[in-house]
């Protein structure tokens, strides 16, 4: 009954968003998100469509994991990642002042094609684990739900992709946009349902969640939290996603956007690691990312409206991550001319990579959020020192920040592997990192400070 009732009320939200995406398609609104008849998405479609892009399947997960294992300090770490939108919004605005039209066209003129081809490297990869981690997420949801049913990941998988594909591709970023609007609303009430049973249910105790500190203890969690802090500045700057939709309406119009991001999306990512803590105080066994967790703890409808809350989220993210992928290979590698096939291409290549992934082993949703985080903290020194003071950097500087970013991204992944089990201090994963973006940051530093000069 369960499986049922997931399935039907996911099919009605897909057969919706079908019908939502745009009929008819064009060039600029493929790549730009304008309407049919050439506008520029109004302040609620860009704000529901940032929110619904970044509160994705894997991040409220994460949030409730994290909630379960390390209390509310858990997931007010991962909620720390959504002063991104304070962070990324202030980028976008100093971009805009430069007369820069995106990330790539700024790095592009100070520090050539080297430059943006070492950030499109990052980025890729962002947007390639962004597909990764959501239909990891839907073959998750759907091997709990139907457990009698032994391919019912790997089939779930498969036409969630394909569907979340076949309207992408029709309309790229505009589809992605009208879309996300209608998404984000269904997600809101389904939500809104679930978290009002949750604290009106009988035993709820608002002061044991916000004082408790998981079944692993606070400490990890306060670690986390000082990482989020030190990647905040850097992380939106390479999330495409969020930087696309900094250039497509007016300064005034696209700051109120991200303000207004900001707090809707910490409160959903908070709301949601209650039901990750209400498990932990539960004393509930952790199983399955807590989705067996659920299944055992609460009741039917209210596991159902759980889960059809992440599949939403989920294909909200996957639709926006393929229009910035086209975006990325058609406008800024220019790997394929500028038409709707040529992004329709590129969608379809980041899709099917991502869906091999899910074939891979590791199932830690939290390993490629600290990955690409780490990876993007090149940026942080470069933007500060560049774009904030406005002196020029020198092209050996941004390279070196660059290379000790990416050995620290691959230092956290490979962290047990022999090298980098010798250089690393013993102790959590997650103090290991804590020290990995520490030095990542004063080379970084170090470097693009040696090899600044005041513009002349």
């Amino acid at each position: 009954m369960q499986a049922t009732a997931i399935i039907g009320i996911f099919g009605l939200v897909v057969l919706a968003s079908l019908v939502a995406a745009p009929r008819r398609a064009t060039i600029e609104g493929f790549f730009g998100g304008a309407t049919p008849e050439g506008r520029a998405p109004g302040l609620w479609v860009l704000v529901l469509s940032q929110v619904t892009t970044w509160i994705f399947a894997r991040s409220l997960m994460n949030s409730a994991i994290l909630g379960y294992f390390y209390g509310i300090w858990g997931t007010l770490a991962y909620a720390a990642y959504y002063t991104s939108f304070l962070t990324g919004g202030f980028i976008v605005g100093r971009l805009r002042e430069n007369g820069a039209h995106s990330v790539q066209d700024w790095l592009g003129a100070h520090f050539g094609g080297v430059g943006v081809t070492c950030y499109n490297l990052v980025i890729a990869l962002r947007l390639l684990s962004e597909v990764f981690a959501n239909l990891l997420v839907v073959g998750l949801i759907f091997a709990a739900a139907l457990p009698e049913v032994g391919i019912a990941r790997e089939v779930s998988i498969l036409l969630v992709a394909g569907l979340g594909l076949a309207y992408s591709a029709w309309g790229g970023l505009s589809a992605a946009l009208r879309t996300d609007v209608l998404q984000m609303l269904v997600f809101l009430v389904v939500f809104a349902l679930a978290f009002g049973a949750l604290v009106t249910a009988p035993g709820f105790d608002l002061g044991a969640v916000l004082t408790a500190t998981g079944t692993s203890g606070s400490w990890n969690g306060q670690v986390l939290l000082l990482v989020a802090f030190l990647q905040v500045f850097s992380y939106p700057a390479h999330d495409p996603v969020m930087m696309d939709r900094g250039f497509l309406a007016d300064r005034e119009t696209t700051r109120r956007s991200f303000v207004h991001a900001f707090w809707i999306s910490t409160l959903c990512i908070i709301a949601f690691g209650f039901f990750g803590i209400e498990a932990a105080l539960a004393g509930a066994e952790y199983e399955g990312q807590l989705i067996g967790t659920w299944s055992a703890m609460f009741p039917p409808w209210l596991f159902v409206a759980l889960l059809v809350s992440l599949l939403i989220s989920a294909l909200s993210t996957l639709d926006s991550a393929l229009a910035s992928a086209a975006r990325l290979v058609v406008d800024e590698l220019r790997l394929t001319r500028r038409t709707l096939n040529g992004g329709r291409l590129a969608m379809v290549v980041f899709m099917v990579l991502g869906a091999l992934l899910t074939l891979w082993g590791n199932q830690t949703l939290f390993d490629a959020v600290a990955v690409s985080g780490t990876a993007s903290m090149f940026l942080t020194p470069v933007l500060l020192v560049g774009l904030v003071m406005g002196r020029q950097i020198a092209l050996w500087s941004y390279l070196l920040g660059f290379g000790a970013a990416m050995l620290g991204a691959v230092a956290y992944f490979a962290r047990d592997g022999a090298v980098f089990a010798a250089i690393l201090p013993e102790g959590h994963k997650y103090e290991q990192l804590l020290v990995i973006c520490v030095a990542v940051l004063v080379v970084g530093f170090a470097a693009v400070l040696a090899g600044a000069k005041r513009r002349v």
